[in-house]
C-alpha cells in the first residue's frame, strides 16, 4: 500500500472543486493507495515526462501524480482536465 503526498499546488486546486468533485477525488485516491494502475484510475504517464503520470476521476478531472520513493506517491495538481494539462 502507498502513502500519499501533497504539494501545496494539489491542496490548493483541491479546495477549488465542488464538495461533490473532492469527494469523488478522495475515492479515486483509495484506489490509488491500493493500486495505482487499478483499471478504473485510466493511468498513464504524462506524454513528454519520464517520471509524471495522470490519472483519472471522472471523465473531466484529472489528477498528476509521481513516485517519490518506493512507497510515497507524491500528488502534483488535481483539477479539470482542460485546465491541467494546459489544453
Amino acid at each position: 500500500m502507498y502513502k500519499l503526498k501533497y504539494t501545496k499546488e494539489f491542496e490548493k486546486n483541491l479546495k477549488s472543486l465542488t464538495i461533490r468533485e473532492q469527494k469523488l477525488v478522495l475515492n479515486k485516491l483509495n484506489l490509488l493507495t491500493q493500486n495505482p494502475f487499478y483499471p478504473s484510475l485510466r493511468t498513464k504517464k504524462l506524454q513528454g515526462t519520464n517520471d509524471i503520470f495522470e490519472m483519472s476521476v471522472n471523465m473531466d478531472i484529472r489528477i498528476l501524480w509521481k513516485y517519490e520513493e518506493d512507497i510515497i506517491i507524491l500528488l502534483i495538481d488535481v483539477g479539470h482536465h482542460k485546465k491541467i494539462l494546459g489544453l
